[in-house]
């Protein structure tokens, strides 16, 4: 995907085109394995099914050797391979396959996420679902949807009340007892409850399809993406308690600020 950013400044650009390029780098690999029946997923866990597999490993890899040339003083934190240290005050945050169990079920669901950070929480953020062709920007003046030569603004729902929203979530498959019971509270008050969508679900809240989405758990590479395009869409996303959230734990990603605190109130108890 040739990304060309009309407008933005050249640093912005840069890191633009940098991002959609680990996308592409990505792709490559996650399409290669996806629905193949000889893919095998091991366990990262002991007490759970974290599953990871080749395709994993080798879009973090392609990611990692492409910002070797293209952005070699970025720091990078990745899911399979960790960090590596930089010099320029910036980080990438990656995530070669983020819902890794609904890649090895099949389901279109899960994405590649490309972050770049700064110390204050995300600049630019990638959500990309390559077996739909939608990728999905947000940050540096950018707030869009591409799919193929189409391109789509992306802007969250402006409902407040919580009894009109969609919300999506892991949960029950992710949380604690008491997490699952404050996420019931909301649920029991929302119109609508789907699960398992892993990042799709942010996907869907910055282009406005649905309200909220609810999870707990999560590491930086989970998030970090997602709050970037979500924000610039005119959502919030915070900890439970309404704190930074970049460095993952429990998320709420609210359509609008409005949304954001109704369901605060709820989650704790209100």
């Amino acid at each position: 995907m040739h990304i060309v950013s009309n407008g933005l400044p050249a640093h912005a650009a840069a890191i633009v085109a940098a991002a959609h390029a680990l996308a592409d780098a990505a792709a490559e690999q996650t399409l290669r394995h996806f629905r193949q029946s000889g893919l095998v997923a091991q366990n990262k866990a002991v007490a759970a099914f974290d599953p990871v597999t080749e395709a994993d490993r080798a879009a973090e890899r392609a990611m990692r050797d492409l910002l070797g040339t293209l952005r070699p003083d970025d720091a990078i934190l990745g899911e399979e391979y960790g960090r590596t240290a930089g010099t320029s005050g910036l980080t990438w945050v990656l995530d070669p396959i983020d819902g890794t169990r609904g890649y090895i079920s099949g389901t279109p669901t899960w994405g590649t996420l490309v972050a770049v950070t700064d110390a204050d929480g995300p600049v630019f953020g990638l959500i990309d679902q390559p077996w739909t062709g939608e990728r999905f920007a947000g940050g540096l003046g950018l707030a869009e949807m591409r799919r193929g030569n189409t391109v789509m603004p992306l802007q969250s729902k402006v409902n407040p009340a919580l009894d009109a929203a969609i919300l999506f979530t892991t949960f029950p498959e992710i949380g604690t007892p008491a997490e699952a019971a404050a996420f019931a509270r909301v649920a029991s008050r929302c119109r609508l409850v789907r699960y398992g969508m892993d990042c799709y679900a942010y996907a869907l809240l910055a282009a406005g399809q649905i309200d909220l989405v609810i999870e707990a758990g999560l590491n930086a590479y989970d998030i970090a993406a997602p709050i970037a395009v979500i924000e610039a869409a005119g959502g919030i996303v915070t900890d439970w308690d309404g704190g930074k959230v970049h460095h993952g734990g429990r998320a709420v990603a609210a359509a609008n600020p409005a949304l954001h605190a109704a369901t605060l109130s709820a989650l704790n108890g209100a």
